[in-house]
């Protein structure tokens, strides 16, 4: 490894590290980066997918009360107790994952195919366009609301776990598009970020897995693991940082500028 590629693969993890926790595409804006460093559009996708086990890591260790609660809670868990208050989030989080699955895994595999004929501005718009998309679902989920929940209910994990199935698309966001479902669903912020943040963890379980077994490592074996583990160790020190921030800032307003940017700025690049 040259130095050059270490400083690459930290400042990587760094970003992922940051942006994971926000409602903007941290897939999408490490993307970007990657693909201004002058890495290809594919290993930029495929990198961008790998890093999120990192920050994985962090939201396993952040939610240890909760996941152990749940452990604890597994002998008795049964499907016709399902969505019941003691087991309904836990069945949440594996119903959606299933579901995130089943969508996921086809676009990812038509993705890898698509994004490798994209070069320089092309794959910079498309990314572009897609966080605009992301900005705009955020903003209208402030004011639209179908009700008021409190225990997650088959349904609500078909419906999330299917968009999350999307946001393996670079550019969407995985946080805000889970968070802004269910928000339209009618559960208030906390509990929209606490659910999002909580599938969070086997989703990116699934995308590391999915991106090792498709190809192999990413990049260089050293590479990726430098990336990694300053992922999670730069994602666990900012989680509690970013949670607050989410609850006070409009992120749309963040989607859509960063995404015009992209638009414009790939727009020119293929004009140019």
């Amino acid at each position: 490894m040259t130095l050059r590629e270490i400083l690459v693969a930290i400042a990587a993890g760094v970003v992922q590290g940051l942006v994971e926790w926000l409602p903007i595409s941290s897939s999408g804006n490490l993307s970007l980066f990657l693909t201004a460093l002058g890495t290809s559009p594919d290993i930029a996708v495929q990198l961008a997918l790998f890093l999120q086990m990192g920050t994985t890591l962090s939201a396993a260790v952040y939610y240890r009360d909760t996941i152990s609660d749940a452990v604890n809670a597994a002998p008795g868990w049964r499907p016709r107790t399902a969505f019941e208050e003691t087991n309904a989030e836990t069945s949440f989080v594996l119903v959606a994952t299933a579901m995130t699955g089943l969508v996921g895994i086809p676009i990812y595999l038509l993705l890898i195919d698509f994004a490798s004929e994209l070069t320089g501005g092309a794959f910079v718009a498309l990314i572009g366009a897609l966080l605009v998309l992301t900005g705009l679902v955020e903003r209208a989920s402030e004011d639209v609301s179908l009700g008021e929940r409190g225990t997650p209910s088959l349904l609500d994990a078909v419906i999330v776990g299917a968009f999350q199935g999307v946001t393996v698309l670079p550019g969407v966001s995985r946080s805000g598009t889970t968070a802004s479902v269910l928000l339209f669903r009618g559960y208030e912020g906390p509990a929209s970020f606490r659910l999002s943040f909580l599938l969070s963890i086997p989703a990116g379980i699934g995308a590391g897995v999915l991106i090792t077994l498709d190809d192999g490592l990413p990049t260089t074996g050293l590479e990726a693991v430098i990336a990694l583990v300053v992922s999670a160790i730069v994602g666990y020190a900012m989680i509690d940082a970013i949670m607050r921030v989410v609850h006070k800032v409009d992120f749309w307003v963040v989607c859509v500028a960063l995404g015009g940017l992209a638009v414009v700025g790939g727009g020119l690049t293929m004009v140019i």
